[in-house]
């Protein structure tokens, strides 16, 4: 009989994860890989129908996974939201900050933003991203150890305009990964951001017209991968930051948008 140990690094057999707007776009893609290879999803958005969806679909292709509504802008439902994950799983291992308006915001000159939008933009992009961290970290902490995820954008790399609250948004993602890094590392918990490109999900082509389509087709040209970049894209990133392979990385931020950007 062989003596020879397993080696899985990227192993995520049984653990719990749970991904904010993940009933739709490029978070149902995360969820739904996730539970692929074995983990226990929580699906969290803010459409509580759309998120018990997914989360039967994924139980009924034999996969573990439980759909809750949440704003992330509510400190209520967030606890809520995190008390039932734990309620459910017994322990909480990954979170990924992935619900964002974006798709929905309008384009244009930043002086022609409303302040209702700004201010709901903030709300849900950051103010987010810490009420829910806020939840989590605690049972992290409990279990010495714990994997956090935000996603950002590269648009904060290159300046892209016409939606200067949200790019404002996801500067901030990054600014806030890097200092709650230095603040939980201490108890084993990793936090680290992916900052995706334009990428062809459902909700982000069914909010682009025809023009805008035309404008992305001419920017895969200018990348070192020159072709449209999808959500199957940002999963091994996603998966290897999960995961213990990434144990002795935080406070970073990986580009994922077929070296458009070169970060």
């Amino acid at each position: 009989m062989s003596t020879r140990q397993q080696y899985k690094p990227f192993d995520l057999e049984g653990h719990v994860v749970i991904v904010t707007g993940g009933a739709a776009g490029i978070g149902r893609v995360y969820c739904e890989r996730l539970a692929q290879v074995g983990a226990l999803v929580v699906v969290a958005d803010l459409d509580a129908n759309a998120a018990a969806h997914c989360a039967q679909e994924i139980v009924d292709a034999g996969g573990h996974a439980l759909g809750l509504g949440c704003d992330v802008s509510s400190s209520q439902a967030v606890t809520r939201m995190v008390a039932a994950a734990h309620t459910r799983f017994g322990r909480i291992d990954g979170l990924v900050n992935n619900a964002a308006l974006m798709s929905t915001l309008p384009r244009g000159p930043w002086n022609e933003i409303d302040e209702s939008d700004w201010d709901r933009v903030m709300q849900v992009n950051t103010k987010g991203l810490y009420l829910c961290c806020k939840e989590v970290v605690p049972h992290m902490v409990r279990q010495g150890r714990g994997k956090i995820v935000n996603i950002s954008s590269n648009r904060v790399f290159d300046g892209t305009p016409n939606r200067l609250h949200y790019s404002t948004s996801k500067a901030g993602v990054i600014g806030f990964t890097r200092s709650l890094a230095r603040e939980v590392g201490g108890d084993q918990i990793c936090v680290n951001a992916i900052t995706p490109g334009f990428t062809a999900s459902d909700t982000q082509l069914a909010s682009s017209d025809v023009a805008h389509i035309r404008k992305m087709e001419e920017i895969n040209q200018r990348k070192a991968i020159p072709r449209t970049q999808t959500p199957e894209d940002l999963v091994g990133t996603l998966l290897f930051l999960l995961s213990p392979a990434s144990d002795y990385i935080s406070g970073q931020t990986i580009n994922v948008d077929g070296g458009f950007v070169m970060h």
